[in-house]
């Protein structure tokens, strides 16, 4: 009846232990181990090589942003981060990883008697022990040990009943903590935090991710800018060049005063000084573009123009409100999900902190069985039977020997001190994050402030722009009929000319300036990755 009992407590404790384990979150490490995470050659920049069309580089803004994303240096360096966080993961699962430990011994020892009754005048004995063991602790808290062990004797000694002798044992012990450590909470702790961590981790490298495009932008339109600098300052230089052509002929046809040929003369040389600042300004610009794609590595994409294909918009401008944008941010910002899951994590570790306040009080079940078999001696040394493993492992299964009971421990600690300064480092730690997500949050509503008043300010200075360039070539055009009529000298063209360079490079700067925009926009409520179906799951999986 006892015998029942006790097998009947120890499947009861195996069907905890089996709902324990179902309810355990799944999570499979295979791609861990992966030649991208081993190796020590680093990817090329085949995505750029695809887009090189006759000898040069040609890339929209989409193609410029996948190609950080797959070259960019400082990219793949903060996507480690994630995958560093994964294996932190996979580390937390080591406590309740099983193990299992196979040992032999053998021992052959000679020695001398002093009494009849040992059964020899010279004792000689070998000992051989074999044992298997298995542990393993659950997420309940539960942790079970099985031990399986057999000895063989073999001696000289007369007056052994049984030799060679073979003893085996089977025991199973299963603890359960009652107080510190009981049941799910304590034990999963360590991997709810490591889930969170990797959360916060992915929403850290999805903000990273968002600053690294919204600077490539920047940078994009910035070289878009001074592309087109450089076009006007050449167009300008050109008209210059065209003027003074016109007044070196009227010098020498007389129509001109000798002292007004300098005024178009110098008008030529100084735009090309700027034509060679601005040409210099691009290269400067490509260049930043350049290490930003990850192209400075290859000698060949180093050595190609850059032929960017994106237009400005210059019709259906973006309009926002400031409320609006301020909800996006709120519930779309990744800073703000890393924030969450690090307060749910200080909320894990005080609850833990509190746990391992307590007295540490444990209950441990035993049952084991036990085997014997061998060569069977009378009491006169007379062999009886032959025996041998099988009918000790046969009456080991047989449980016709069974030992069984339980134990209490208590570890009642006096002082705590370590528990104490842990719960109240915790504590410490859940505040800062608070101030540190208030501050989060009044940066967020900053950054969306200044976001949107950027956009209106770009979007009124690209329609003004348009109505100055569109008025100084109105200017441009009157002033040439009026010398064509012989009302006007050299120098008031000169100054047309310099006005309508200078608006179309106010325009230029303008769109430029309204695209930067919309991308902080976008940046400043979370959605910068939408437009160009980018996902993180992508990036890291």
């Amino acid at each position: 009846m006892r015998l029942r009992l006790v097998l009947g407590w120890m499947l009861l404790s195996a069907l905890c232990l089996l709902r324990a384990q179902t309810i355990r979150e799944r999570e499979t490490f295979g791609g861990l181990s992966s030649l991208k995470a081993i190796s020590d050659a680093l990817p090329a920049s085949k995505y750029l090589q695809e887009h090189v069309v006759d000898g040069k580089l040609r890339l929209s803004l989409h193609d410029a942003i996948v190609a950080m994303l797959t070259n960019n240096s400082d990219v793949q360096i903060q996507e480690l981060s994630v995958e560093d966080s994964k294996y932190n993961l996979l580390r937390a699962h080591a406590p309740f990883d099983p193990s299992a430990l196979a040992s032999f011994n053998a021992l052959r020892s000679f020695s001398q008697t002093f009494s009849q009754l040992q059964g020899a005048p010279t004792l000689t004995s070998l000992n051989q022990f074999s044992q298997l063991t298995y542990t393993q602790a659950f997420e309940t808290g539960t942790s079970v040990r099985v031990d399986f062990n057999a000895t063989r004797l073999t001696s000289n000694n007369g007056f052994f009943f049984f030799n060679p002798s073979i003893d085996t044992n089977f025991t199973v012990q299963v603890t359960q903590p009652l107080l510190r450590n009981r049941w799910l909470f304590a034990n999963r702790a360590p991997l709810v935090i490591a889930r969170r961590n990797l959360r916060a981790t992915k929403a850290t490298f999805e903000g990273q991710v968002s600053n690294a495009i919204l600077r490539l932008v920047s940078q994009y339109w910035n070289v878009v800018q001074a592309h087109g600098n450089f076009e006007v300052s050449r167009k300008s230089q050109d008209a210059a060049a065209a003027s003074y052509k016109r007044d070196k002929r009227a010098l020498e046809l007389g129509a001109l005063p000798p002292l007004d040929i300098y005024r178009s003369e110098s008008q030529v040389a100084t735009r090309r000084v700027q034509t060679i600042q601005s040409e210099y300004q691009l290269k400067q610009a490509e260049d930043a573009l350049r290490f930003t794609l990850g192209a400075e590595t290859d000698p060949v994409l180093r050595a190609l123009d850059l032929e960017l294909t994106e237009l400005p918009a210059r019709d259906a401008l973006l309009n926002i409100d400031s409320a609006t944008a301020l909800q996006q941010a709120l519930e779309g910002r990744p800073e703000l999900e890393a924030m969450r899951q690090a307060l749910a994590n200080d909320d894990t570790s005080i609850r833990l902190a509190h746990n391992n306040l307590l007295p540490d009080l444990k209950l441990s079940g035993t049952y084991s069985s036990n085997g014997l078999g061998g060569n069977q001696f009378d009491a006169n040394n007379q062999l009886i039977s032959r025996g041998g493993l099988g009918d000790s492992l046969s009456q080991l299964f047989g449980f016709g020997f069974p030992s069984y009971g339980f134990s209490l421990t208590l570890n009642l600690p006096l002082k705590n001190r370590g528990a104490q300064a842990d719960l109240g480092t915790f504590l410490v730690s859940r505040r800062h994050d608070l101030f540190a997500e208030r501050r989060l949050r009044e940066q967020i509503v900053l950054e969306v402030t200044n976001a949107i008043h950027q956009l209106e300010q770009a979007k009124l200075s690209v329609a003004a722009s348009q109505v100055a360039l569109e008025l100084s070539k109105k200017n441009l055009a009157a002033e040439q009929r009026k010398i064509e009529l012989g009302e006007k000298t050299s120098f008031f063209v000169l100054d047309a000319q310099t006005q309508v360079a200078q608006e179309e490079s106010n325009l230029l700067q303008a769109e430029a300036n309204y695209e930067i925009a919309v991308a902080a926009v976008q940046y400043a409520t979370g959605k910068l990755l939408e437009p160009y179906q980018i996902q993180i799951k992508e990036l890291t999986r």
